[in-house]
């Protein structure tokens, strides 16, 4: 069983990081942003952290089944399954490009944005831990959130491998702001609230919106010839707006050729539909970010 998922896992992985290498969305607000700085005359308060490089297209295809990235994790609450991955995947790349840490408090989700924080609730015994989703899954029915070990120990689900949980979005804790946002903080009841002279409010920092382009992404090669002979190819075939675009991701210079822009996942279908009536197989969504 565990090589099984741990094939489904890996499959889904390789995928979604050769689809979603040059993804990314338009930089969105958390929930809530965290004034670390709010008491301190003409502090500024943080920007809430922006959506990963990875793991944010608008949709994507996973064992042929299509999911769609939430917009926003603003008032997200859902309860389901919770099951857990470990050993079998340290060390791996995860959707949003970091390393998976089977004893970091992470999660996967198939349709929060990148990074999201949330609340998990083990519905069976009343214990929380706050998680960081920086990965995509499970990709198997009837599964809402795929938690590490460390969070799935916290929770005391490791011996039955899944629980009812309840998951709600919520703001990212203090460490995000520092770069140590992957390990997060097991959940306590709040604290009564102290009366404090207000401060001053302070300016808040909004990063600039960033333009997107979604595209059709037919193959990447190592050689440029070979990127060109496929461009010809389908211009031959009536496609005019293919093109090479040059890519240096891990380490190496790729010609990735692209069609487009598209409008929606509807065109992506429509196109992908085209290709296959020509012989050409495996296309996938890729969007471009410009400032």
């Amino acid at each position: 069983m565990v090589a099984a998922v741990r094939q489904v896992r890996t499959c889904a992985v390789l995928l979604l990081i050769v689809s979603l290498a040059a993804c990314g969305n338009a930089p969105q607000r958390a929930v809530e942003s965290v004034r670390e700085d709010a008491g301190r005359p003409g502090s500024v308060i943080p920007a809430p952290p922006l959506r990963s490089d990875r793991g944010n297209p608008p949709f994507y295809d996973v064992l042929g089944k299509r999911y769609h990235v939430l917009p926003t994790s603003a008032g997200y609450v859902e309860r389901g399954v919770a099951s857990w991955y470990g050993r079998d995947f340290h060390g791996l790349a995860t959707s949003s490009g970091e390393r998976y840490d089977m004893h970091g408090m992470t999660a996967a989700h198939t349709r929060l944005p990148l990074p999201t924080w949330v609340e998990v609730t083990n519905l069976a015994n009343g214990k929380r831990v706050v998680v960081k989703v920086n990965d995509r899954g499970p990709f198997v029915d009837n599964r809402l959130i795929d938690l590490s070990y460390a969070a799935a120990t916290e929770l005391d689900m490791v011996r039955t491998g899944t629980t009812r949980v309840e998951v709600r979005a919520v703001a990212p804790p203090r460490d995000a702001f520092r770069g140590n946002a992957t390990v997060a903080a097991v959940a306590r009841p709040a604290e009564a609230p102290v009366a404090a002279v207000p401060a001053p409010v302070p300016a808040v920092v909004v990063p600039t919106a960033a333009v997107e382009r979604m595209f059709v992404q037919i193959g990447a090669f190592a050689q440029p010839e070979n990127a060109e002979r496929l461009v010809a190819r389908l211009r031959a075939s009536g496609f005019s707006n293919s093109t090479v675009v040059n890519d240096h991701g891990e380490g190496r210079r790729l010609h990735r050729v692209l069609l487009g822009p598209i409008a929606d996942s509807v065109e992506f279908d429509q196109v992908s539909a085209r290709l296959r009536a020509i012989g050409v197989s495996g296309s996938r969504l890729v969007v471009n970010r410009a400032p």
